[in-house]
């Protein structure tokens, strides 16, 4: 082998050691686990993935509302049907969607009104719950939103308190802000209905306004029917992206009805593009004549908070926390031990019983799920 061959064939085999000490120490490099630098190392994919996507020519959008036949996008004015492109069906996530109302996309123009989305960018904001069938999945309801209007009804269907407590959790948990809203106030004045119920009603009425004025949870109590509270709601609602859940039958649709008509562009473009749809079984949302978007949601009868861990629920239960700093036990769990400052609080009146029922009912409810797994 000449001196040339011998230098060549000796910097081939250099590199070629060189790439793969390479290899091995990106293989042994565990820093992307790590808590501190995750962060970083998803900043940096998402950071590669903007600078590839920007070499090609997308139209931005908004995701206004998820039909069987197509995403209906927003842009400019302009909607768009939408196909999702086969990658992204192929990321791993443990959403059971990977696309959902109120998400900013990138898409590309297919057809006249039609178009397929590459990228869906990263949220601020989501509300999520599990789902209903396996449970290890999480069900996005919407995303990049400021507030959750947490719509419950008074008499029919009767109210409670724990269906409001779940909602919070997961409104907290996805970096929004709750309202809630007690509607049907009307029928707290129906003759016809039973006037032990209503006393009852009003009752737990009370305890509620209380309970969350004391952790600073607006309350606003309104009529569809006759109107009472939707000025105060509309304020609240200005300028501001707002998502209405609740269960079935509390009448979140007649009263987004009263607030504002429904702008029918979405149905509009279904139709446009021969592509029929449901929209009072979807989630949509839908700008505000006076300033902001507001999303309703299907009505559904249970909701799961997704991920809820039995360490971090006391922290969704803020005077909880506080009066239990002062129980004897660390580890109190505010049943059955003595010098428990949540009972204390409880006989002084100082804690709402409706909060203290709601806390153990869902810390009972994790207890089960920690012992079955």
């Amino acid at each position: 082998m000449d001196h040339n061959h011998y230098e060549e064939h000796y910097d081939n085999r250099f590199r070629k050691e060189g790439k793969s000490d390479r290899k091995k120490a990106i293989a042994k490099d565990r820093s992307k686990y790590k808590k501190t630098d995750k962060d970083k190392y998803l900043k940096s994919i998402e950071q590669e993935k903007e600078s590839k996507l920007a070499k090609q020519d997308w139209l931005e959008g908004r995701v206004l509302a998820i039909h069987p036949q197509g995403v209906m996008v927003d842009c400019e004015g302009e909607m768009y049907a939408c196909v999702l492109k086969g990658l992204l069906k192929k990321e791993k996530t443990q959403h059971k969607n990977l696309v959902a109302v109120g998400d900013f996309v990138l898409f590309e123009k297919t057809f006249e009104h039609e178009g397929i989305i590459g990228h869906i960018k990263p949220r601020k904001s989501f509300l999520s719950r599990a789902d209903n069938l396996s449970r290890r999945k999480e069900q996005l309801i919407a995303v990049n939103i400021d507030q959750v209007i947490i719509t419950v009804s008074i008499v029919n269907p009767p109210l409670k308190s724990s269906i409001i407590d779940r909602y919070i959790i997961a409104t907290k948990k996805g970096g929004m802000e709750p309202i809630i809203v007690i509607n049907k106030m009307d029928l707290l004045q129906n003759h016809e209905m039973d006037p032990i119920l209503i006393e009852v009603e009003q009752e737990i009425l009370q305890e509620v306004i209380r309970a969350y004025a004391a952790v600073s949870i607006p309350v606003i109590l309104v009529s569809s029917l006759e109107g009472q509270g939707v000025e105060e709601l509309k304020e609240k609602m200005k300028g501001k992206a707002s998502v209405f859940s609740g269960q079935s039958g509390v009448g979140k649709s007649s009263l987004i009805n009263a607030i504002t008509g429904l702008d029918l562009r979405v149905g509009e473009i279904v139709e446009r593009t021969k592509k029929g749809a449901h929209t009072t079984t979807t989630t949509q949302l839908m700008p505000l004549s006076f300033g902001g978007w507001c999303i309703d949601t299907p009505g559904i009868k249970s909701f799961g908070v997704w991920d809820l861990d039995r360490d971090e629920l006391e922290g969704y239960f803020t005077e909880i926390h506080e009066l239990g700093l002062n129980c004897k036990f660390a580890d109190c769990t505010h049943t059955i031990e003595e010098q428990c400052a949540i009972k204390e609080a409880l006989e002084k009146g100082v804690l709402s019983p409706l909060r203290y029922d709601s806390y153990q009912a869902l810390r009972e409810g994790l207890d089960e799920k920690h012992l079955r797994r």
